[in-house]
């Protein structure tokens, strides 16, 4: 599995380099990144990568000193439930 940066979102690779899931974004002003969509495809799922899809835009806005809007139901709950990202929750 391969999570690669594309513009304004995480796209998730499997071995045979086939899309198998995304997290997108759009930007509110400079500072903000909303999260609005998580997705992995359902042959893929329970094996946490919608999870480290979040991860990777939660590390990124660390990096790039932005804020989260977790707009995206999967992602809200991501952020309801693990206290380590309320640094860069708006």
């Amino acid at each position: 599995m391969e999570i690669k940066e594309e513009k304004n979102r995480f796209a998730l690779y499997n071995d045979n380099n086939e899309e198998i899931g995304e997290m997108t974004w759009s930007d509110a002003g400079e500072d903000i990144m909303i999260i609005d969509h998580t997705f992995v495809d359902p042959t893929y799922r329970g094996q946490k990568l919608a999870e480290k899809l979040v991860l990777n835009g939660v590390e990124k806005a660390r990096r790039d000193n932005k804020k989260i809007i977790p707009l995206c139901p999967f992602a809200k709950k991501e952020f309801d439930t693990k206290p380590e990202y309320a640094d860069v929750r708006k």
